[in-house]
């Protein structure tokens, strides 16, 4: 299909109703910025009229340059519009619920008083330099013949997108598109919008029935954030509509996963590792017969290029893999073997996965060097560390570590003397390697209070490349120093196969 569909992203107001979210203004400024870069078309800031730190973001956001329009959200009442209005954004997003549940327990108002406040408060925006949106909320449980109602009186005050809000998930991909279907045939001089929620887990499917019905726009959010179930995931769409139907949106899908690993960072919601397109796992393979196929083509058990969003693919150690993807994995550590030595560790391999352990990358190669007999090359060491600690002051760790022969010093505070440590390693390398710990774990494997500690972290730089390390002691900091240096010195050999 030969057509652009555009992208309104919702992730700074409706993401951030998601409960335990609450973004800070620079928080939302940040990830403003980013989805400026990713390509939304549309970046919904906020709610101005909900507080005072929801509008001085907005206004912050709508003044700084960006080639997206900034939006905010209003309800259709002088007081809301106003506030909104008075940020400097581009489009006002009002709405209104239409379905009867909503009028009767919500707004305690009959039908033609909804229509009235639409009329009223859409005519009084129109003058007012800026595009308007009015969303139907909970369209999809709207008698179709209001719904239209509504959108008209909307469309011929001057409303240019109208919203199909599908509020509580409640839709099915046909009814989408019969309303979509409908409203494009009698309002066909307005943009069509569709809003969608994942309460059922159709979110996608909607949306997707949505364009495949005309939809001019959609809402979604980065990873799918959310109330409840959350939105629709802009990635997923965007991807499916390139894939699926060569159909264009302006979004840089190589930018996808950066993106969404920064709205996971600062709203604190972690992505399912099975998450379509920017989940952990979705672009990594255990099976033996899968990793084979991968090996040969990539074509063969995915069903995109992880680098057309930004990703690596992988390779993971267990009791169904195949001596082809464990061979693949120990070139990546820069471990060498011969027929011989791989079969010996595959066959130690799978006895892991068949007592139930899930073998990691510390495992495999903790099993090949002590097979193998060598040691891949170092290139990061520590050479010093102070850790300071106690009460009514804030734990600070300054530490020298060696790269590649030259000395690099740095300090950092955090939260406890572990996160400190771990901050200030990856403070000296800002210069030459970024590098973010995605997981973190400690376990007590022993009793009393001088128990050995195993610390499991994971890591990941800017190029995707994502390396897991393993190390035991009885001091939690110098033990998770050691792991995380140990991860990075993984993540480096990666680099360098």
């Amino acid at each position: 299909m030969n057509r652009r569909v555009y992208v309104f992203d919702t992730t700074l107001r409706d993401g951030e109703q998601t409960p335990g979210v609450s973004l800070s203004i620079d928080d939302k400024f940040e990830i403003a910025k980013a989805l400026d870069a990713l390509g939304v078309d549309i970046i919904e800031a906020g709610f101005p009229a909900a507080s005072e730190g929801e509008f001085n973001a907005v206004k912050r956001i709508a003044n700084a340059g960006l080639k997206a329009k900034v939006a905010a959200l209003a309800r259709l009442n002088i007081s809301d519009i106003e506030t909104a209005l008075s940020t400097g954004i581009k489009r006002i997003h009002v709405f209104i619920a239409t379905s009867d549940i909503h009028l009767q327990y919500k707004l305690k108002k009959s039908r033609q008083e909804v229509l009235q406040i639409i009329k009223e408060n859409i005519s009084y925006i129109k003058d007012k330099g800026v595009e308007i949106e009015y969303s139907a909320e909970d369209a999809t449980r709207t008698e179709k013949e209001f719904l239209l109602q509504a959108f008209l009186e909307a469309a011929e005050s001057g409303a240019s997108v109208l919203d199909i809000a599908d509020t509580v998930g409640i839709a099915s991909p046909n009814l989408i598109k019969e309303l979509v279907t409908y409203v494009k045939k009698e309002i066909p001089d307005k943009r069509v919008s569709v809003h969608v929620h994942n309460d059922l887990g159709l979110a996608t499917a909607n949306t997707l029935a949505a364009i495949e019905a005309g939809a001019d726009q959609f809402h979604g959010t980065i990873n799918g954030i959310g109330e409840r179930a959350g939105n629709v995931s802009i990635e997923e769409v965007v991807v499916a509509l390139k894939v699926l139907y060569n159909i264009e949106t302006g979004i840089k899908l190589e930018r996808i996963y950066e993106t969404s690993k920064l709205v996971e960072k600062l709203t604190g919601i972690r992505i399912a590792k099975n998450k379509p397109i920017v989940g952990e796992n979705a672009f990594g393979h255990e099976s033996g017969i899968h990793t084979h196929g991968i090996l040969n083509n990539p074509m063969t058990y995915e069903p995109i290029s992880p680098e057309m969003v930004g990703r690596k693919r992988w390779f993971m150690a267990g009791k169904l893999s195949g001596s082809h993807g464990i061979a693949a994995q120990l070139k990546e550590m820069g471990i060498q073997v011969n027929d011989q030595q791989l079969q010996e560790i595959v066959k130690k391999v799978k006895a892991l996965g068949d007592a139930g352990k899930r073998v990691t990358d510390a495992d495999l190669y903790a099993i090949a060097t002590s097979i193998t007999g060598s040691s891949p090359q170092k290139y990061l060491s520590l050479k010093g560390i102070v850790s300071v600690t106690g009460m009514n002051i804030s734990p600070t760790t300054s530490i020298r570590i060696s790269f590649k022969e030259k000395d690099f010093e740095s300090a950092s505070t955090g939260i406890g003397p572990v996160d400190a440590s771990l901050k200030a390693i990856q403070k000296a390398l800002e210069g030459v390697l970024k590098v973010n710990l995605i997981e973190y774990s400690i376990d007590a494997i022993t009793g009393g209070s001088d128990s050995l500690a195993q610390v499991s972290i994971k890591v990941e730089d800017e190029e995707g490349h994502i390396a897991s390390s393993t190390a035991t002691g009885p001091d939690i900091v110098m033990t998770s120093v050691e792991a995380m240096i140990d991860g990075i010195n993984k993540l480096l050999l990666k680099r360098e196969q």
